[in-house]
């Protein structure tokens, strides 16, 4: 399937000129199933298997009447009975750690820089299940699976929230678009576009999030970046100290000193090459609840290196691999390579895999001991 025909007949460039971040944008039969046979990544079954696990980030949201209800996986059949003839809706996040279908479905996306990519979710939902009117703060496609739901959106400033309800819905919600989406049709939604989904009958809904990171969030993340990075030397002394005539006041002296320690992390906080690093690191973190699973009797480094070159490695599902025009970055770590050995961890990072052909006699010794270091922790795997 094209980019073009996923966008509805818009090229990439132009549905990001004229949509993303400034209109929502309706696209009928975008993934038919008539094209694409079988692209559900997940079946309802799955889903329910997957929301059950303890690793898995699940949540199950029911409505009764005006009081909604919410609870946290790992969510079993028992807690789904308990709910009893409410509407309700199971949401998994993060569905392509999990499922190769779902990174295959990701990469429909390719034209968006995978480092703006947050999640792929999956709802599954009875009728009249859904998560009440509320907004988001960063872009989404909404693409119907099985079954139909109904969207309805709003371009409202009012925000203000139902008080003491678990999740964040809206109080005064106003639609002024509606559209009922079949199996393959797809919605784009920009940030603040308020909006609601409601199941009609029985449906799965996946969505496709990208990450939009506040200043504040940024600013923490880099001030623990350095506080990491950076190695601050040196102690306060004042061997020079005079009597004082006025003991509350912080005079110029011990302000210049004691800013003078300041200087390796300021200036290290101001350098475009640390600033990247941070970003590549930053961008690549697993999320908190993410956890990789090393091989219980891993391979020597030759036995490794022999494997690979006939089977070829796969980037395990939960692993975040990206590079800048100076280093790669996996998993939230910065990984320094020769120049001959890029190419190969270009094509790694890109196709999440890499065939035994471009292993065996191309990837020199650094690139070679890297991807056993990265084997070792459990981002990859042998068979591509």
């Amino acid at each position: 399937m094209t980019q073009k025909k996923l966008l509805g007949g818009l090229v990439a460039a132009r549905f990001l000129r004229e949509h993303w971040q400034k209109k929502p944008l309706l696209i009928r039969n975008a993934f038919a199933p008539v094209a694409t046979p079988g692209f559900e990544p997940l079946t309802k079954r799955e889903v329910f298997t997957l929301a059950a696990r303890d690793e898995a980030e699940s949540r199950l949201i029911s409505r009764h009447g005006r009081r909604w209800e919410l609870q946290h996986g790992p969510i079993t059949k028992r807690d789904i009975a308990a709910v009893g003839d409410a509407p309700w809706t199971i949401l998994v996040q993060d569905v392509q750690h999990y499922s190769t279908e779902a990174h295959q479905l990701l990469q429909y996306f390719d034209f968006i820089p995978r480092a703006r990519v947050d999640d792929l979710m999956v709802s599954y939902a009875v009728d009249g299940g859904g998560v009440g009117p509320h907004l988001d703060s960063y872009d989404v496609f909404l693409l119907q699976g099985m079954g139909q739901r109904r969207w309805r959106i709003s371009s409202q400033t009012d925000h203000t929230l139902v008080a003491g309800a678990p999740v964040k819905i809206l109080s005064k919600f106003r639609a002024e678009q509606e559209w009922t989406l079949n199996t393959g049709d797809m919605l784009y939604l920009p940030p603040g576009v308020a909006h609601e989904g409601v199941a009609v009958g029985e449906c799965l809904t996946w969505s496709i999030g990208f990450r939009a990171p506040t200043a504040a969030e940024l600013n923490a993340a880099f001030m623990d970046f350095l506080r990491d990075e950076v190695v601050s030397a040196g102690q306060f002394t004042d061997p020079d100290l005079a009597v004082s005539q006025q003991p509350a006041l912080i005079d110029a002296r011990l302000v210049k000193k004691m800013t003078a320690l300041l200087k390796p992390v300021a200036r290290a906080a101001s350098d475009p090459a640390m600033q990247r690093k941070f970003l590549g690191c930053y961008l690549t973190e697993p999320k908190a609840h993410v956890l990789f699973e090393p091989p219980e009797k891993p391979l020597t480094a030759a036995a490794f290196q022999r494997d690979a070159s006939r089977q070829g490695v796969a980037l395990d599902g939960r692993s975040r691999l990206l590079y800048d025009s100076d280093r790669f970055y996996l998993n939230g770590e910065a990984l320094e390579l020769a120049g001959s050995d890029r190419d190969a961890w270009r094509t790694l990072a890109t196709a999440r895999a890499l065939p035994g052909a471009a292993i065996s006699g191309k990837i020199k010794a650094s690139g070679m001991a890297a991807l056993y270091d990265t084997y070792c922790a459990g981002y990859l795997h042998l068979g591509g």
